[in-house]
């Protein structure tokens, strides 16, 4: 089937248009997908209708799917999804993870293979609100004054699911407990600061305030100075993207090269997704 790939205004986003991901794709037209979305970064799929085996197929032709740690909002029958939402059981309990995403992040770069890839899928959104923003975090490093530069270059951050969990509450709201089970799952993590993206050869700047808690062979306060100068730097309007949401929206962004963050909106209306995660490889550090 052909297609055309539509760059969302001036930045690096793009809008995929022609393509039907309920019906298979051959080979060639996958390695054209797949290509456009590496080269964009972010990439949305408009008016998809996509059970849940149709969206975890399309996924796992990228890579393995992640199963996330979170197990209490896994989709029954489908624990690759993840259920982003504020619905609630008959008893009143979550549904999904309500408030996921409410800082700058790179999914699942707290792990040893850190996510390549994710697909977030709109199956019902409030009317306004619950954006989703987008940070090009090749371009942040293309920008980064060379005093910066040169102080990562060759270095090391540490990532961790839960070591700003008390801070991101703070700031965002409530946060669901992590059982004793789940946190026996985790581990700190060390990854290159520059990663270079194994697909496209470009380099990234590769931490984000969500998970990343520390730089390696750096007293507190120097590691706290230059993180938070890269965090700044990378969250400046130039980089940004913001995502509006439309129903039956697939929204596809590559974790090697942005992070984002979902902007609150009115709980009265309800905004259900389903997100799939696709495994990755050992960040490869930029020569």
């Amino acid at each position: 089937m052909a297609f055309q790939v539509n760059r969302l205004g001036e930045c690096f986003a793009a809008e995929i248009v022609g393509i039907d991901l309920a019906q298979p794709l051959s080979d060639g037209e996958f390695a054209a997908v797949r290509d456009a979305w590496f080269e964009a970064g972010v990439v949305v799929f408009r008016d998809q209708r996509l059970s849940p085996a149709r969206q975890v197929g399309f996924s796992r032709r990228f890579g393995e799917p992640i199963v996330h740690v979170m197990s209490q909002f896994l989709l029954p029958g489908h624990p690759e999804i993840l259920l982003i939402s504020n619905r609630k059981h008959p008893d009143g309990t979550p549904m999904g993870f309500e408030d996921a995403g409410r800082y700058w992040h790179s999914d699942v770069s707290y792990d040893e293979r850190p996510a390549l890839g994710s697909h977030l899928y709109a199956v019902e959104i409030p009317p306004e609100g619950g954006d989703t923003l987008f940070a090009d975090m090749r371009h942040a490093l293309r920008t980064l004054p060379d005093d910066l530069r040169r102080r990562i270059d060759g270095r090391r951050a540490r990532h961790s699911y839960t070591r700003n969990w008390r801070r991101n509450e703070t700031v965002e709201g409530g946060r669901p407990a992590v059982s004793a089970q789940q946190r026996d799952r985790l581990r700190d993590i060390s990854h290159p600061m520059v990663r270079r993206n194994e697909d496209t050869g470009e380099e990234a700047l590769f931490v984000n305030p969500g998970f990343t808690f520390a730089v390696e062979d750096m007293d507190d306060d120097g590691s706290d100075a230059l993180l938070s100068a890269l965090f700044e730097h990378s969250t400046r309007e130039p980089f940004l993207y913001t995502h509006a949401w439309r129903p039956r929206d697939l929204l596809c962004w590559d974790n090697r090269t942005v992070m984002h963050r979902a902007t609150i909106y009115d709980t009265a209306h309800t905004r259900h997704m389903h997100r799939t995660t696709i495994a990755g490889g050992r960040p490869v550090q930029a020569a």
